[in-house]
């Protein structure tokens, strides 16, 4: 007999600035920033008793799900910027449950609070079946994703 083990899994993102975008993903999907770890008030707090140099602060940051069921999101920061369209992208379920005009209604809801937030709207897919709609926005850095 084999044991399967389901793998926890986190999604890492290259950036240019960690901070601001893991306060994008955060207002996405909900999230929140990780908190530092025990005994530290603040991650510049912890950082600093490390010997992390001040100019190295933002070379990194997470988002969690306050519930702690959805994977982590990690952002790293990397000198080169963006330079093609995403092999893989997140899908963000905007609108669970809704069919027709009322989705797409939902969606285009969500996309405009996120364009308040510093995403970009890309295009919109129409509904056709058996697909049921879907917004294509891009985060603050570039990244598409999806609102479905």
């Amino acid at each position: 007999m084999s044991l399967e083990i389901a793998r926890e899994i986190q999604f890492t993102f290259d950036a240019n600035d960690p901070g601001a975008l893991a306060t994008f993903w955060a207002e996405a999907l909900g999230y929140q920033i990780q908190p530092p770890p025990a005994g530290f008030d603040s991650w510049e707090q912890a950082l600093t008793a490390w010997g992390v140099p001040p100019e190295r602060h933002n070379s990194a940051s997470a988002v969690v799900d306050p519930k702690g069921a959805g994977p982590r999101l990690f952002f790293q920061q990397v000198p080169e910027g963006k330079s093609g369209k995403n092999r893989v992208h997140l899908d963000v379920r905007a609108a669970p449950g809704l069919s027709g005009d009322e989705r797409m209604a939902a969606l285009e809801a969500e996309a405009a609070r996120l364009v308040t937030h510093g995403a970009t709207r890309l295009e919109r897919h129409e509904p056709k079946p058996p697909n049921a709609g879907h917004i294509v926005m891009a985060d603050p850095e570039g990244n598409e994703f999806c609102l479905d």
